[in-house]
């Protein structure tokens, strides 16, 4: 098996620097390089990298555990934050819509879900610790 050592994802979007500015300024990201030859294009360094694969039963319980509906299109981001009112605040002043206020999980995340400037749904959660017993 040969190995991956990163994962990217690429958006291609029409307003270059309101998205670039939520995904630096609103969720924090951490900016990288920043091409400027032809166009625009920035990368950003959003910690561990995973792939998650749903099919449509399952991502259906998880829109549902989290919004109530199925609403999320084929791809959605999750970003491990470490205070989910605070990224969804700091989200929305850079003019991400809230589609749905934080709600605990049964995997005991505390998951809010919002839309960015260009329309991807993107679900902000903290790890929360145990319960003590």
């Amino acid at each position: 098996m040969m190995p991956v050592f990163e994962l990217r994802v690429v958006l291609t979007v029409d307003d270059f620097n309101r998205v670039a500015a939520f995904y630096r300024d609103g969720l924090g990201l951490d900016p990288g390089e920043l091409w400027t030859d032809k166009g625009f294009g920035q990368l950003f360094r959003a910690g561990r990298g995973t792939l998650e694969i749903f099919d449509e039963d399952y991502a259906g319980s998880v829109d549902e555990l989290e919004v109530g509906e199925r609403v999320s299109g084929p791809i959605r981001f999750a970003f491990e934050v470490p205070d989910v009112q605070a990224a969804l605040k700091r989200a929305v002043d850079y003019r991400a819509v809230v589609v749905h206020e934080p709600v605990l999980t049964p995997w005991n995340h505390l998951n809010a879900r919002i839309q960015s400037p260009e329309g991807l749904q993107i679900t902000l959660f903290p790890v929360m610790s145990a319960a003590a017993d």
